[in-house]
């Protein structure tokens, strides 16, 4: 078959319908975010009597089963999304999210069954939002229009930090206004509440006319699209014409598993697989070893009073939100690697300049705080860049699993971050420890840049058909991409 459906999303003009669409799908980052902010948060309040008594083992479990329910749920449903559909798996996982959070609340005790209880709800949750990363990156990647697509991802992936600050903001105030027994479970039913609402506005999304296309849903497909440009032209846009050269020819898609994907990785795409990885282990690694321990640094090494920290964590939170915010249009305007491997490798550099400053005992918690704002309003535009470029350069028949590959990997090396830095800092006695752990953080995000500007796709401006090629693609790519879309030329699947 022969389809213009791609040539016609890449053409839009913005408009509420996409605006609407982000909404609805970017609050997992939100989520996310929150969870991990508000588990963080009532870590400490846990092991009180007045609540559930548990001990630090136990308490630290919880957000390793969390990190273990993503990474499941990723991969599970990065497959499903790949087979059934990205609208079926963002409505499904959000449903998993919900009941997931909810029932943490309900945890009254901690016997043994009320363990397992909490944990398996933990899992569960996590699950949701991991499941939600690989479903939601690829159905806005396949919605959004090619010159819109880089900023709009970056600036989605780094609304994380707005769920981090909601949660800090809201256990805060929960914290210490309500009793803790009460106060810690309200906490965990914020992300339920906001998620229904999302739940509510997601009902109405269309299905990815990309997916349904390639799946042989040519009628499906047709009604999608007619659909948003009659939304579009409502708003008052106008739609250029389309170029009948600019068609994909296209097989139906079969069921691509993981063997597929493995073969797509390994063998068709071996130097973006290395770049896909570097960029999310460094990332991850960076982000859950400073994140997780940065109120163990104020603490121990500048005196901080534990009911202060949730201030401090706000700047922190701040500044990694404005980053995305304000730097993703670049990643479309000056482009991908010379933004990725400008701003990993120039947050690493900087945190290297930091970590000889803290070691020469020159850092307040203030000044400390300042560095950190700096070094992260450059590295969450880079972090977020990570699951940007996963979500694109792999061939749309399994980009859910990549994604979902590529997740998994970072959060297990991301989660050695906080065991090795939680080591470091120790008793607070000795900064050059943690001053040689600084600047491994630094010489990681280095690699990871050095990597991006080596192996990076200059997919700006591009189709993601023409950055890769779709596996079951009948004739070439694309023709008339250039004109299409204003950059570019169809890319061979093999390197």
């Amino acid at each position: 078959m022969k389809s213009l459906i791609p040539a016609r999303i890449d053409r839009l003009p913005w408009s509420p319908f996409h605006t609407r669409m982000v909404v609805a799908l970017g609050v997992v980052w939100i989520l996310d975010g929150l969870e991990i902010t508000v588990a963080s948060a009532v870590a400490d309040t846990l092991s009180e009597p007045a609540t559930l008594g548990l001990s630090s083992t136990q308490v630290g479990l919880i957000a390793t089963v969390y990190l273990a329910g993503e990474v499941v749920g990723a991969l599970v449903f990065g497959r499903m999304s790949d087979r059934l559909g990205r609208r079926n798996l963002f409505m499904i996982t959000l449903g998993v999210y919900l009941v997931g959070s909810a029932l943490t609340a309900l945890t009254l005790g901690n016997g043994a069954g009320w363990l397992i209880f909490l944990y398996a709800t933990r899992f569960i949750a996590g699950m949701g939002i991991g499941g939600e990363y690989a479903a939601i990156n690829s159905a806005i990647d396949e919605l959004i229009p090619a010159r819109y697509r880089g900023r709009v991802d970056i600036m989605v992936n780094g609304t994380y930090w707005a769920g981090a600050l909601l949660g800090t903001l809201s256990t805060f105030v929960l914290l210490n206004q309500l009793e803790p027994s009460l106060g810690w479970r309200i906490g965990f039913l914020v992300g339920p509440v906001l998620g229904v609402v999302i739940l509510y506005a997601r009902r109405n999304l269309p299905e990815s006319a990309r997916w349904q296309v390639m799946h042989g849903r040519e009628r499906d497909a047709e009604e999608t699209i007619a659909q948003i440009e009659d939304e579009v032209r409502a708003s008052g846009r106008d739609l250029p014409p389309v170029q009948e050269d600019s068609a994909i020819e296209l097989r139906a898609a079969d069921d691509h598993g993981y063997i597929a994907l493995a073969r797509v990785l390994f063998r068709d795409y071996p130097t973006r697989s290395i770049l896909s990885a570097s960029m999310m282990i460094s990332q991850s690694f960076l982000y859950n070893a400073i994140f997780f321990t940065y109120t163990l640094v104020l603490g121990k090494f500048y005196g901080v009073p534990s009911a202060s920290t949730p201030l401090y964590l706000i700047a922190f939170c701040v500044g990694n939100l404005l980053g995305p915010l304000t730097l993703g249009h670049l990643f479309d305007t000056i482009g991908r690697k010379v933004m990725i491997s400008s701003t990993y490798i120039a947050s690493g550099i900087l945190l290297a300049i930091t970590a000889v400053l803290f070691n020469a005992g020159l850092l307040t918690a203030i000044t400390q705080t300042i560095a950190w704002c700096v070094i992260f309003y450059l590295a969450s535009a880079g972090a977020s860049s990570a699951y940007l470029t996963v979500s694109e350069i792999f061939p749309m028949e399994v980009r859910a699993k990549a994604i979902a590959v590529f997740f998994a990997i970072a959060q297990c090396f991301g989660a050695l971050g906080p065991v090795v830095y939680g080591a470091l800092i120790g008793d607070g006695s000795d900064p050059t420890r943690l001053f040689w752990g600084y600047l491994l953080g630094a010489a990681v995000m280095v690699a990871g840049g050095i990597v991006a500007a080596i192996f990076g796709v200059a997919a700006e401006g591009r189709s993601l058909e023409d950055i890769a090629t779709p596996l079951n693609a009948a004739g070439p790519a694309r023709t008339g991409t250039t004109r299409a879309t204003g950059a570019g030329s169809p890319t061979s699947p093999a390197e």
